[in-house]
């Protein structure tokens, strides 16, 4: 066992854009659980295909959203409570640093960009795959690049069986890299090809898309 608690990393600034994203994901989940219809409903609507992506046409029958939608819809569904559960503990834990490093605006639109990215890293490596893929993870992997290139001595207190330790956020996001690539081709119903796209979309993207508001920051 091996699970992130929290960080020991402070923020100038209080996480708005991080918070309405939780918020976001967890009305959207409730929604669906609570709606007569069922998860299953809104997954197989609303959730990404990447066979429709690669091929543009539908692979499913009934109603569903544009394909080009499902690239955005995706994003905010989950399967289940423990899903959700991890995906939010992961960005309430790190989002909240590269929120304050980039800014809201900023991070609204990473966030984005890196769940877009971790999508098409799926479709292209798995183009005639006819499951849909759903979850923030991809995004999240996005935020947990950023964290690992912004703040790598960072400490995460890390539940480690039954011990809880401080460890640098290098190791542990390394770590969690790590199992995502040697996890590639093990299944699961896991979208392991969009962990590790999204992961270097967030590092690529991060210092780019804060540059020229951190050179002010330092020249004020």
């Amino acid at each position: 066992m091996f699970i992130p608690l929290r960080d020991e990393n402070p923020t100038r600034r209080f996480p708005i854009v991080t918070i309405l994203l939780i918020a976001a994901n967890a009305a959207i989940f409730l929604y669906q659980a609570f709606s007569p219809l069922g998860l299953a409903h809104y997954v197989q609507r609303m959730g990404l295909i990447p066979f429709e992506i690669s091929h543009f046409q539908s692979a499913a029958e009934g109603a569903r959203l544009s394909p080009p939608l499902t690239l955005l819809s995706a994003m905010f569904l989950h399967g289940s409570l423990f899903h959700l559960a991890g995906n939010m503990l992961f960005l309430w834990i790190f989002g909240n640093n590269v929120e304050d490093f980039l800014g809201p605006l900023r991070f609204g639109l990473f966030y984005l960009i890196s769940g877009l990215g971790a999508s098409f890293f799926q479709v292209v490596l798995s183009p005639n795959s006819r499951v849909p893929m759903i979850g923030a993870s991809g995004a999240i992997a996005g935020v947990l690049g950023a964290y690992f290139l912004l703040y790598p001595g960072a400490r995460v207190l890390t539940l480690v069986f039954l011990w809880i330790i401080p460890i640098p956020a290098a190791f542990v996001l390394g770590l969690w890299f790590v199992l995502q690539v040697l996890n590639v081709g093990m299944g699961g119903g896991v979208a392991w090809f969009a962990h590790i796209g999204g992961f270097l979309v967030g590092l690529a993207l991060v210092k780019p898309l804060a540059g020229r508001r951190r050179r002010l920051a330092r020249s004020n």
